[in-house]
């Protein structure tokens, strides 16, 4: 008999193991992950300085920044969707400082709801620079709907290029003036994934099952010879 359960209690002992590992692992990734997104919160709400003449994706990520200028009039939508909201618009129009033509994301409207307009005139944003990584395979091309350029992701550089402006994009999170039909949407740390909660109680769930299952087994073996 001893020799007999050797076999499922080292199996048991080496899964329930790894098991365990992979979960404190994942433990270890949630503290990691929780300090990076406390470091970009805090530089997200750092004092805003004025767009970098070269703004660079890697280092300039979620860089809060101010801008001024003229709206043109020139905008396009992008269809996303908002929870506790649903279907929105978000607006994205080009903003001419005097000396750059730059793409501010002014906020969304809810699909079906009062469009608004374009904007234009003076304006004074305040914001974070953001590269959007939205598109992919099943991405639909845009199109044009009631007047209006229809994106179905931020795709900027193809943003950029409709409305021949830097791939400089602000997400506003203050306008003046502000604009009744339009919610500002500024970015937050929750765009960013931080699943490793959940990953750590999969493991451990597996760890506990693993361990009942190798309890059972030698249990069912036990009743078998008596």
């Amino acid at each position: 008999m001893a020799k007999r359960v050797l076999v499922p209690v080292i199996f048991g002992f080496v899964g329930c193991a790894v098991l365990i590992s992979l979960g404190v692992w994942q433990v270890r990734r949630l503290a990691w992950k929780e300090d990076l997104l406390a470091q970009i919160d805090a530089r997200m709400a750092a004092a805003p300085v004025a767009v970098p003449g070269t703004p660079d994706a890697d280092r300039d990520l979620y860089l809060p920044v101010m801008a001024s200028g003229e709206l043109t009039g020139e905008t396009l939508v992008v269809l996303a969707s908002l929870k506790r909201v649903g279907a929105i618009y978000r607006v994205i129009s080009l903003l001419e400082t005097g000396t750059r033509r730059v793409l501010v994301d002014r906020g969304y409207r809810k699909v079906g709801g009062h469009a608004g307009n374009n904007g234009s005139g003076p304006i004074a944003v305040t914001g974070n620079l953001h590269w959007p990584d939205e598109v992919d395979q099943y991405t639909p091309a845009p199109e044009e709907k009631d007047g209006t350029l229809l994106f179905f992701a931020r795709d900027l550089p193809a943003m950029a290029e409709r409305l021949s402006t830097e791939p400089v994009l602000i997400v506003a999170r203050t306008v003046w003036p502000t604009d009744p039909d339009l919610t500002p949407l500024p970015v937050t740390s929750e765009i960013i994934p931080n699943d490793h909660l959940g990953y750590a109680i999969t493991w451990f769930s597996l760890a506990i099952t693993w361990a009942g299952m190798t309890v059972f087994l030698l249990w069912r073996m036990r009743t078998r010879d008596v």
